[in-house]
């Protein structure tokens, strides 16, 4: 085998290793949100129990109103697999989080030392 053969060869077999182990990561599922980003900042307000309509989470973003509805989707249902509710009530449709990892994730409570 000449030495082009073999550097194609062996830069294949590197090149679905990077690949298999970026599947795997992606597999994993490691999402994390940044605590001051966007993002955080409409899981918030959709995890709350009163919930959020798109018009608050359009004011405090800055995002259009497609926009919201396209992280509803790709975001919040897609990537973070929570389970998004939506009522209608008094004219408006309030969304919020019923279900999935978030909403069933106890908040980080700091063990006190003595206690």
């Amino acid at each position: 085998m000449s030495k082009r053969k073999r550097a194609r060869a062996s830069k294949a077999r590197s090149s679905s290793k990077v690949r298999l182990k970026a599947a795997r990561r992606k597999i994993a599922g490691h999402h994390s949100t940044r605590a001051n980003s966007k993002q955080a900042r409409v899981l918030g307000l959709l995890s709350r129990p009163s919930g959020a309509t798109i018009a608050a989470i359009m004011q405090s973003t800055g995002w259009q109103q497609h926009s919201v509805r396209g992280f509803f989707a790709g975001v919040v249902r897609k990537k973070l697999g929570l389970k998004l509710a939506s009522e209608k009530t008094d004219g408006e449709r309030v969304y919020r989080i019923t279900g999935g990892k978030l909403a069933t994730a106890e908040p980080h409570s700091v063990a006190q030392p003595g206690a």
